[in-house]
């Protein structure tokens, strides 16, 4: 549980979904083009957006220099009452209101317009994103999957496109409307004065200049502060996912004392960022007060000598204190579009991800599946350089058996995975009934080929669900049958609701074995010519390991097997035996021709036995 081991941990979403606030693009600029040609197909609604965003902040700064207005009309008035020249005009202040309350509500109906329309074209976007992903997914080799975690590809489509989606919505939106109104509000502060506009302008600089400093500082503590977020998210995921593993190795003690390490680098910069970022606000107040106090005498000044109304010093002050807040939004947006960079730059990297090798135009199909098999010189390596599989060849009848055995990690399930054609082979070729499988469609080559794996995935749904999996247009009677060779139909029968039986995420309202059962049938079902075993009885007990062997010897029956066994007891009656070690075929033949050579099949065999 070192630092170490927490950082280099591939994360899940939580982890890959904390974007630190530093995060950058490796180029922006590259990235922001592609992210526009998203925006192309809802460019109307886009620019009609934009310019609602500048009509309405363009109505708004109207609104402090009428309400100067009405200041100035009752004040004199009130002059006016004091001098027995008359009284306050209230008719014509009634009608300033009113057209105050028009323009506002109009600025309101141009803001909200503004957002409907900017919300629609982020979310098309991000629709669009996700669409194309989910196509592009079914179009990646596993070789992807092998480099990249699922947690970092589950992060992509989620947090990254969400990122990308909200991040967008406000901050291209905010941008243009923060820049209006610096023009707005500048021009009205100079229509009212320009001493006094001077006077407002002396203070930004230093705000601005206090701003950079307070950033500068709490800058490295956000980056801290995400780091140790991610490590603390890191280290709960891990303690809870393995919970009952700490509990039966006592390892309580040594988990809370890692989660304090962790949490308490998490209070110190978090507080910290907390503290400084939390100065700025009262700082640049202080600052700009100092700057209403000058600007309220200097408009004070002004008045008496005629060159302002008194109601524009209200105006004025209104205008110089929302003057900062588009500067700070600017800021704000220039930070979000960054973080939109990262987000599209991780979704585009996905997009242009190399794909697998088309299908061929003219593909092989056949009308009735022999299952003949036939290995030509196979070789292959997850990595060009380290080739795991040399120059294999083997040819396999109809019906037969090929078992396949070694240690662990001897790299038997690659032969499988290039079979069903997960993976390019480096040279060589491999035929069905006579046909290289390059020749079939890989969905034409899959409908041949069925497997039970170790792990028995099973989706949440129906028990008729999970078994249609392999076979949709199966009827009730076709799926019962398959149960019913796969020695699962009894089973079924003792829950409370049978095929209807609703199985949860993980599958836990069943046992691991009633699983691999129901995997079992599932390939009944789709009734493949040829079949992959890959150590389906390696977790079970010894009684559910009986049911699940008399279900496999009857899939089995008729159809070109390929079984990858650790025990090797279960497939001494196989055609062919190949044996694997260290990525290597070693030796290839059946249990009593490998016996007779007395090699390394023979000492894995008699070992199993030694330790039984």
């Amino acid at each position: 549980m070192s630092n170490q081991k927490q950082n280099n941990r591939p994360r899940g979403p939580m982890g890959h979904g904390m974007r630190g606030g530093g995060e950058k693009a490796k180029d922006f600029k590259g990235t922001m083009k592609k992210l526009l040609n998203y925006i192309k197909p809802f460019k109307f609604s886009f620019l009609v957006g934009l310019l609602c965003a500048i009509v309405s902040v363009c109505i708004m700064v109207i609104g402090p220099k009428i309400q100067g207005n009405i200041i100035t009309e009752i004040a004199q008035g009130f002059m006016n009452k004091v001098q027995g020249k008359g009284g306050i005009d209230f008719d014509a202040i009634q009608k300033t209101c009113a057209l105050l309350l028009a323009i506002y509500a109009l600025s309101t109906a141009f803001s909200y317009l503004q957002g409907w329309l900017m919300s629609g074209v982020s979310n098309k976007m991000g629709y669009k994103l996700r669409k194309e992903m989910n196509q592009k997914i079914d179009k990646l080799p596993l070789s992807y999957f092998d480099r990249n975690s699922h947690g970092d590809i589950l992060s992509r489509f989620t947090n990254d496109v969400d990122t990308l989606v909200q991040s967008l919505n406000q901050s291209l939106s905010t941008m243009v409307s923060s820049f209006v109104q610096i023009i707005g509000f500048l021009v009205m502060m100079l229509s009212i004065s320009w001493k006094m506009t001077l006077m407002a302008l002396i203070v930004i600089p230093l705000s601005l200049i206090l701003v950079m400093v307070v950033v500068k500082k709490s800058q490295r503590y956000f980056k801290a502060q995400q780091k140790s977020l991610g490590l603390v998210n890191g280290h709960i995921e891990e303690m809870y996912s393995a919970h009952t593993i700490v509990k039966a190795f006592n390892g309580e003690e040594d988990s809370l004392r890692t989660f304090k390490e962790y949490n308490d680098q998490l209070y110190t910069s978090a507080w910290k960022s907390q503290f400084l970022s939390g100065l700025m606000m009262p700082l640049t107040n202080l600052i700009g007060n100092i700057g209403y106090v000058g600007v309220c005498i200097l408009g004070g000044y002004l008045t008496i000598h005629k060159e302002i109304a008194v109601g524009d010093i209200q105006s004025f002050i209104t205008y110089t204190r929302n003057f900062t807040q588009p500067i700070s939004q600017i800021s704000q947006s220039m930070n979000m579009l960054q973080s939109t960079a990262a987000a599209a730059e991780r979704v585009f990297e996905f997009l242009a991800a190399e794909e697998e090798i088309c299908d061929v135009k003219n593909p092989v199909v056949l009308e009735d599946v022999q299952g003949q098999v036939t290995f030509e010189n196979v070789c292959f390596g997850y990595d060009p350089n380290k080739i795991v599989i040399n120059n294999f060849s083997m040819y396999i009848k109809p019906g037969q058996t090929t078992a396949i055995v070694g240690p662990t990690g001897a790299g038997k399930t690659t032969i499988v995975k290039l079979l069903m054609r997960f993976y390019e082979l480096n040279a060589g070729s491999i035929y069905i009934d006579g046909h290289n499988i390059t020749e079939y469609t890989r969905s034409g080559l899959r409908n041949m080929v069925g497997m039970v794996l170790q792990d028995a995935w099973l989706f949440e749904g129906s028990i008729l669900e999970n078994l249609r999996f392999g076979k949709p247009s199966a009827s009730d009677d076709e799926v019962i049958q398959a149960a019913k060779a796969a020695h699962v139909d009894h089973f079924i029968h003792t829950l409370d609701h049978g095929y209807g039986t609703v199985l949860n995420e993980s599958s836990s309202n069943i046992s691991q074995g009633q699983r691999q059962l129901l995997t079992i049938a599932r390939a009944f079902l789709a009734d493949p010519k040829i079949l992959i075993l890959d150590e389906a009885t390696s977790s079970v007990d010894t009684r559910t390991e009986v049911l699940i062997q008399k279900g496999m010897d009857e899939l089995m029956k008729g159809r070109t097997s390929f079984v990858i066994a650790h025990r090797l007891s279960t497939i001494r009656d196989a055609d062919n035996i190949i044996v694997m070690d260290h990525g290597d075929i070693v030796e290839v033949g059946s249990h009593d021709e490998l016996m007779k050579r007395n090699g390394f099949y023979t000492k894995l065999y008699n070992a199993q036995f030694e330790e039984a």
